[in-house]
């Protein structure tokens, strides 16, 4: 792959951005081979339109805007990939607006002085996203990673002459995923058999899950796209509203059942046990509940200094 090949466009953002915690969360779950974190960095292996490239993207040291960059022949379709890292880093958020309304939850007014500049972050791809997502079920983040590396190493595809050694992987197609040899690979056989299942539908047309934006699609279409990744095995509740936060971009999402989240407003409120309970506290949040996720999966990593959640 060239990378005398490059261009390099601007992403203006509503201030504050915490740059800090949107790395912290992309570098905890980066897929290796094919993501990175460094030096302040996010990069990444991509393919547009058939056009293989590396995509960086940067804060500006002074201006609210992040820096992108990509290299190689990817780089021919920068206008066309802008919208797409711009939904995926949540630039167009109005951060004031969101803590404002969480912060009317006195829950929430500490978590948001604390982060007030938290964003939502995205995903390059919906079928990335739910391959982590079954990849990570009953495990913990770091295990997880672990796994999607193994996974790429077995169905993705080595890029030649690729300038960055840590992102040189392109992650598997659904079509090569479905196809692949997941033996021995320390996933359970039933969370493999998901696995390709849910890769030979999204291959197949059965479940259309990626180029979905909450914002530019109806509600019933949205609501289509919930049932059809729900009715796939090994898909459970938490997994869809955890695709409809990060890669559809339903800031209204909220995995109810993740046992980070109910513990944090268990721990809150002992009364608030259980989910039918917590899902009625949760309707003050609307139609912000993704950003009071984040805000409450925030809180622990801060407190663990680790990655929990999401």
């Amino acid at each position: 792959m060239s990378a005398a090949l490059s261009a390099t466009f601007e992403l203006p953002f509503k201030a504050p951005y915490d740059w800090a915690r949107v790395l912290r969360f992309f570098a905890g779950r980066a897929t290796p081979g094919v993501e990175a974190v460094e030096d302040g960095i996010y990069r990444r292996a991509i393919e547009w339109d058939g056009a293989s490239g590396t995509l960086a993207v940067a804060r500006h040291p002074r201006r609210h805007r992040l820096v992108v960059t990509v290299e190689g022949q990817a780089s021919r379709h920068a206008e066309a990939l802008a919208p797409h890292v711009a939904t995926m880093f949540d630039v167009e958020a109005d951060p004031k607006a969101i803590g404002a309304h969480l912060a009317c939850d006195p829950w929430f007014t500490p978590l948001v002085a604390a982060a007030p500049g938290l964003r939502l972050p995205g995903a390059w791809s919906a079928f990335e996203l739910v391959v982590r997502a079954i990849v990570g079920q009953q495990v913990s983040v770091k295990a997880a990673t672990t796994l999607i590396g193994r996974v790429v190493m077995r169905a993705g595809e080595r890029i030649d002459d690729h300038p960055h050694a840590g992102t040189a992987w392109r992650f598997p197609s659904p079509a090569a995923l479905a196809a692949a040899d997941l033996a021995q690979i320390g996933m359970p056989g039933k969370r493999v058999a998901a696995l390709q299942g849910v890769a030979r539908a999204v291959a197949g047309g059965e479940a259309p899950i990626d180029d979905i934006h909450a914002s530019r699609v109806p509600a019933q279409a949205l609501a289509e796209a919930r049932a059809a990744l729900l009715a796939l095995p090994g898909i459970g509740p938490w997994t869809v509203e955890y695709i409809a936060m990060r890669a559809w971009r339903d800031v209204d999402a909220f995995p109810a059942t993740d046992l980070v989240l109910m513990q944090a407003i268990a721990a809150r409120d002992p009364t608030l046990s259980r989910a039918p309970a917590q899902r009625a506290r949760t309707e003050a949040w609307r139609p912000w509940r993704a950003y009071a996720a984040m805000h409450l999966w925030n809180e622990i990593a801060d407190r663990a200094g680790a990655n929990r959640g999401g």
